[in-house]
């Protein structure tokens, strides 16, 4: 090889230009497949296993309907609603994010014209933020799983009575006129964006608004069977143990791809994200023993699940203290709305969160939002919004307005979702029973589905005329009705 000569390994080609950093990509394509894997096998998993057996199949086929159908829906129009130009302040114009021309040139992000934020005294700042080295079919791919992640979180309100084919209509519905929006407003340039909420992988966009949107159709599906709702007792503890890993695991990819770079802030965002886990899983734990005695392995799992969600619209851009605290308040405020708040509460006893989503996610969520408009650390901001005027009220950030921007943000993204979750449930019960009549509720998935989790009988075997009756199950309290 002369002096000097580029080996061909490192020369530009087409497949490999001048502005792609493979690092970033590959981190990003990784972060994409770790999200995947919460909701497909993940969310699959934990579903099918903590409910009843008799719904076991049809859980786990409503997380895996909406992982395929969301594909379809953000690859046609849903990704440029969300990161597209802009048609309204909060909405993107929709088209398809298919063609070669688009999908191998650079992320529309890095295209796109230079975005601005507001200043509280009018003014503009620049936004160089979010300027990703690699295709954009990378960044359709890892929003994507995003998408469709957070409408499987919607189901676990929905669990053992909506009716599938309500839902397989409601699903494209909802991440159109819903998804997209709250997406678009705080990180495709909407109107929350440029007016500075901070929401750094979520906390907004995905968990507030499936657990809101999950209460609010609940409203409108209707509760389980009254046998159903008294005794809910998960079919195997375990494989929800195996599911709540993958999800665990799996939120390394959520908040550390969100950088949108392989760089020094997403490794903050990982390890806070597991430390705010840790501690939130502790807190609900001690909780569960000084007031009932004992630790509830589902019980541990929400305390998981409320600290992963906290911690998400703050992951890199707070100190590993703050973390902490975060996760102290996600293992015990969502614990006390779940289980006093609500049993006091006469609305919401009469709504049926069959997993209690809006305590796990919206309650968590909003908690998250709040605090990382306290925790904000000044310099980490900087590192992923390249925007110095963005800190917490701890930082002294002019008064608490970070603060104030997170509530009102959170403000927009409940009131769209009751409204829009309301209409769209609404006009599908126009056409299809949003519920599952009551004889089917009865049998369950061998109704539903003529399939059941676990082939007991043998062909040419008599059947058990009471393989229905779950009265004679132990009762393992879940959700919200976890150690009454």
């Amino acid at each position: 090889m002369a002096a000097g000569a580029i080996p061909l390994a490192y020369q530009s080609s087409p497949s490999s230009p001048e502005w792609l950093n493979k690092g970033d990509n590959a981190w990003q394509m990784t972060s994409a497949t770790l999200v995947g894997l919460q909701s497909m096998p993940g969310l699959v998993i934990l579903y099918g296993s903590i409910v009843k057996k008799k719904w076991a199949i049809n859980s786990a086929f409503m997380a895996l309907y909406a992982f395929a159908a969301v594909w379809i829906c953000w690859v046609v129009w849903a990704y440029n609603m969300s990161f597209g130009d802009r048609l309204l302040p909060f909405w993107g114009k929709a088209r398809p994010a298919l063609g070669q021309s688009f999908l191998v040139a650079q992320s529309q992000l890095t295209a796109t014209a230079v975005q601005y934020r507001r200043r509280d005294d009018g003014t503009t700042a620049e936004a160089a933020m979010l300027r990703p080295l690699y295709p954009a079919a990378t960044m359709v791919y890892f929003q994507c799983m995003f998408a469709s992640i957070t409408v499987i979180i919607l189901a676990g309100s929905l669990l053992a009575r909506m009716n599938i084919k309500a839902w397989m209509a409601f699903v494209p519905l909802w991440i159109t006129f819903s998804y997209t929006v709250s997406a678009f407003s705080l990180w495709g340039g909407g109107f929350l964006f440029q007016w500075g909420v901070i929401d750094y992988s979520g906390g907004y966009v995905i968990h507030l608004s499936s657990g809101i949107a999950g209460l609010t159709a609940a409203y409108w599906v209707g509760p389980r069977s009254a046998s159903d709702r008294e005794r809910f007792p998960p079919n195997n503890i375990l494989l929800v143990l195996a599911g709540a890993g993958l999800l665990w695991l799996g939120w390394t990819g959520f908040n550390g791809g969100d950088p949108y770079a392989a760089n020094i802030d997403s490794s903050m965002a990982v390890l806070n994200t597991h430390i705010c886990a840790s501690t939130s899983l502790l807190m609900w734990t001690l909780l569960d023993v000084f007031f009932f005695g004992k630790p509830s392995v589902i019980g541990a799992v929400q305390g998981m699940i409320t600290g992963l969600v906290c911690i998400t619209p703050g992951a890199g851009l707070v100190q590993g203290w703050a973390a902490i605290v975060m996760g102290i308040l996600s293992g015990s405020i969502p614990w006390y709305t779940m289980m006093v708040l609500h049993k006091k509460w006469s609305f919401m006893q009469r709504i049926d969160d069959t997993l209690g989503v809006f305590h796990t996610h919206a309650v968590a969520g909003l908690l998250g939002g709040t605090t990382t408009g306290l925790f904000a650390e000044p310099v980490l901001c900087n590192l992923f919004l390249s925007i110095q005027e963005s800190r917490g009220a701890f930082y002294g950030g002019d008064g608490g307005s970070q603060f104030g921007k997170q509530i009102a943000g959170a403000l927009f993204v409940i009131a769209w979702n009751i409204v829009i979750t309301s209409i769209i449930c609404v006009l599908i019960g126009l056409v299809l029973p949003l519920r599952i009549s009551d004889e089917q509720l009865l049998i369950g998935d061998d109704a539903v589905h003529g399939e059941e989790a676990y082939a007991i009988w043998a062909e040419a075997e008599l059947n058990d005329v009471t393989r229905h009756d779950e009265g004679r199950h132990s009762s393992v309290a879940v959700g919200v009705t976890q150690n009454v």
